[in-house]
């Protein structure tokens, strides 16, 4: 495969420079509103945002039902952020009924870093690249617990969140506690990428 299609949900969230990023790494992209544009996608980017407003947009839009089946059938999935909370089989920190996408074996805690104001940069070491990634966290989770099948890509080195779980991959799903798509370094964007063409 060489010039995938990869859409990005676009009900809400950086829509735009998701795209910016992923057609730096050679994708086609399309941004995702109705269910009909998924069709003939190759992968599919979750961005940041508010989880619970875009789990009633893609409810109102009628998108939710067909995405989650979609991601189940097999559609590489990659989430940022309040994605990454779209993508995790369970959540701490959510509001009453709030359901996910799913799909990926973890549990992830909503605000987990605090809130707006305790939005912060710091830099992470990633197996995959030659040298630290520098990453943006705003209203970030974290991952509280990952399942045995689970990749753990990255984790916060140091300060009070030391330790603590924020790049993931389970198969075809990939997802971070921060924003790739505010740094200028496509190299997460390009590693989707990549994981879409090899399939």
């Amino acid at each position: 495969m060489s010039t995938p299609t990869i859409g990005v949900f676009a009900l809400q969230g950086d829509v735009r420079e998701h795209r910016r990023m992923l057609e730096a790494c050679g994708v086609t992209t399309i941004a995702v509103r109705r269910p009909t544009e998924l069709a003939g996608l190759d992968g599919i980017v979750l961005p940041g945002g508010e989880s619970t407003t875009m789990y009633k947009l893609a409810r109102t839009f009628e998108l939710f039902a067909p995405l989650r089946d979609a991601i189940r059938g097999g559609l590489p999935a990659f989430g940022t952020c309040a994605g990454m909370i779209m993508l995790a089989n369970e959540i701490t920190g959510g509001i009453d009924g709030q359901e996910t996408l799913g799909g990926l074996d973890v549990t992830v805690r909503r605000n987990a870093f605090g809130r707006q104001v305790d939005s912060f940069e710091a830099d992470l070491t990633f197996a995959a690249f030659d040298t630290p990634y520098h990453a943006v966290f705003i209203r970030a989770p974290w991952e509280e617990r990952v399942g045995r099948d689970v990749e753990v890509l990255s984790t916060v080195r140091s300060g009070p969140a030391a330790g603590r779980i924020v790049a993931v991959r389970h198969d075809r799903l990939l997802a971070t506690s921060f924003h790739p798509e505010m740094t200028g370094d496509a190299r997460l964007h390009g590693y989707f990428a990549e994981l879409v063409r090899g399939l």
